[in-house]
């Protein structure tokens, strides 16, 4: 969704060619190679494997300066492993820990690789999936692969409403993070859009009501983009789980068709466009999220996060003003 996690990390086998425009930057950043895990957590990940690792495949997709790698043992165990460090972004491991929470507890009803085992050991946080061997939808978005997932994401929906777990509500989760028109109000706007800058205050106000307009008792993933799916033959999986959260069960579409349409996807209102304040509330503090996080200096160990942050918040920007029919 909205680029908000410092991991995305992925289970795929072979990554297709991408085929999307140079422009659209891609769900890439700095990972970390399975020999610079620690070796106290390379070591236990292998005692529960029940053997050495023979081979270690990194996998490129996410954002977060950690180890995301396939791993095959000497005796044909596979498993898909995440590991995070406290260097060089300490944040990371709040994030992995709170996916461990989260993965664990997830039903086996949820298109979700079943979690294996988790553990923190000497600072880092690991967790090891179910090795699934799939790949990210094509980019630009086939029509078809859309739809397949599409339709996974509204069955999920209808699985995880109300929620079978206990999760935090969305008000909790981003809260501190949806206030962007809000904190651009008191700060340089510089090279703002100027239409936003013309409705600043307006979109602030807007903003304001997301809380209330995403209030609700689905669980709702709250990060889906298209490095976070994985498509084999006959099914849909939705990977990393870190930010899941108590709301509406529409929010997942919001927060994931701006990266839709910026990887070459329809425009949302093919997809998803009801009538109604409260997706349009949703969408200002999605928007404003991405458009001031966009202008901010890159995290640390997260170089291409702002570059996808800025893609996405330019597509629903202009779904915004399409939705408000501000001049």
């Amino acid at each position: 969704m909205t680029g908000t996690s410092a991991d995305t990390g992925t289970h795929t086998s072979n990554a297709p060619t991408s085929n999307a425009p140079t422009s659209n930057p891609p769900a890439t950043g700095a990972r970390v190679p399975w020999h610079e895990v620690h070796p106290k957590a390379r070591a236990a990940v292998e005692e529960f494997l029940g053997g050495p690792v023979a081979e270690a495949v990194t996998q490129a997709g996410g954002f977060s300066p950690a180890a995301a790698v396939r791993l095959r043992t000497t005796d044909g165990t596979r498993a898909f492993v995440k590991a995070v460090g406290p260097e060089p972004n300490p944040d990371s491991v709040r994030i992995y820990r709170s996916e461990l929470k989260i993965a664990a507890a997830l039903p086996e009803t949820v298109p979700a690789p079943r979690l294996l085992t988790g553990f923190e050991l000497e600072g880092w946080v690991v967790l090891v999936f179910e090795d699934v061997e799939g790949r990210h939808p094509e980019q630009p978005w086939r029509r078809d692969e859309l739809d397949r997932v599409l339709t996974a994401v509204k069955d999920m929906s209808r699985v995880l409403t109300p929620s079978p777990i206990d999760a935090p509500p969305i008000a909790e989760v981003f809260g501190e993070s949806f206030q962007g028109w809000r904190r651009l109000l008191r700060e340089d706007t510089a090279g703002l859009d100027p239409w936003a800058l013309r409705h600043l205050g307006e979109l602030a106000e807007l903003e304001s009501g997301w809380v209330a307009a995403a209030a609700g008792d689905s669980l709702v993933h709250a990060d889906l983009r298209a490095d976070n799916v994985l498509l084999t033959g006959d099914r849909v999986y939705i990977v990393d789980w870190p930010w899941a959260c108590l709301g509406a069960p529409w929010f997942d579409l919001v927060g994931m068709l701006p990266s839709v349409g910026m990887q070459g996807g329809p425009a949302a209102e093919e997809v998803f466009d009801p009538p109604g304040d409260e997706v349009t509330s949703v969408l200002a503090a999605v928007t404003g999220y991405l458009v001031r996080q966009s202008r901010l200096a890159d995290p640390p160990g997260l170089p291409t996060l702002r570059a996808f942050q800025r893609a996405q918040g330019v597509v629903a920007l202009e779904w915004l003003k399409r939705r408000t029919g501000w001049v």
